[in-house]
């Protein structure tokens, strides 16, 4: 059977202003969450 993945809550990337969806990984810590990537969390400026 498949899930669905439809109703998944969506955030903005800052660095790359796409955006990206809920993972179970990110369960515990959904709102800490800013960046869609390891690659877009290095990029951000160092006053963050």
């Amino acid at each position: 059977m498949a899930h669905k993945k439809d109703n998944l809550p969506e955030k903005i990337c800052p660095i790359c202003n796409r955006p990206f969806t809920w993972r179970k990984k990110w369960e515990k810590n959904w709102d800490a969450v800013k960046y869609c990537s390891k690659r877009c969390a290095n990029e951000k400026s160092p006053k963050e």
